[in-house]
């Protein structure tokens, strides 16, 4: 992600570092979670980069609300699929790891989400 510019660089600075801190520890909570039921948590940066379903950032500058919106988009790609995998969890009686997605990942995004969402309410939208 290319670092913001503008009137609202220090905001933007400090909520996407705040944004990224989260990340990084539900990361590391889904990673513990999958060796704990005995998977392999994929670490690799390549492989993530393989069989992510979020598309990778254009290269360069990109504009402020561009890159905020697509970062929501982002949101909502995982929003949808934690809402998936919580249902199928929930089905299979995983009370553990339906617990981690519904408490943990869906509502931190939905907060993140948020946050994003509340800062783009005076600039439209830009899909990419």
């Amino acid at each position: 992600m290319v670092a913001p510019r503008g009137a609202t660089f220090y905001q933007l600075h400090l909520l996407l570092d705040k944004h990224a801190g989260e990340q990084l520890e539900l990361v590391d909570t889904l990673a513990e979670r999958v060796q704990t039921l005995g998977g392999v948590a994929v670490g690799d940066p390549r492989h993530i980069a393989e069989i992510t379903s979020i598309p990778r950032p254009p290269d360069g500058v990109e504009e402020v609300p561009a890159m905020l919106s697509r970062l929501l988009e982002a949101h909502e790609v995982i929003l949808t699929q934690a809402h998936d995998a919580a249902s199928r969890t929930a089905e299979l009686g995983d009370d553990g790891t339906n617990d981690l997605l519904v408490s943990q990942i869906i509502r931190t995004g939905e907060l993140q989400a948020w946050f994003l969402a509340e800062h783009l309410v005076d600039t439209p939208l830009v899909r990419s």
